[in-house]
């Protein structure tokens, strides 16, 4: 009993690396909209840098979901 509550309270915590993951997510496309309103000819440069942002910030998210579950899940 305690130990199952202990385990919803870990993968509770794991999570909260999900909402700085959208965050960070609104924070690079908030950076690549400023940055082509300032710089239209460079869209194309920038937009190749926000999807590399993207990519790195989801993939801290995918790690936080992974502990969650891990710890949800494991024995």
């Amino acid at each position: 009993m305690l130990v199952q509550a202990a385990k919803i309270l870990g993968a509770g915590l794991a999570t909260i690396g999900l909402a700085g993951a959208g965050v960070g997510i609104g924070t690079v496309f908030g950076a690549l909209v400023l940055g082509t309103a300032r710089n239209p000819s460079l869209k194309d440069e920038l937009f190749k840098f926000a999807i590399l942002g993207f990519a790195l910030t989801e993939a801290i998210a995918l790690f936080a979901l992974m502990m969650a579950f891990l710890i949800l899940f494991a024995v």
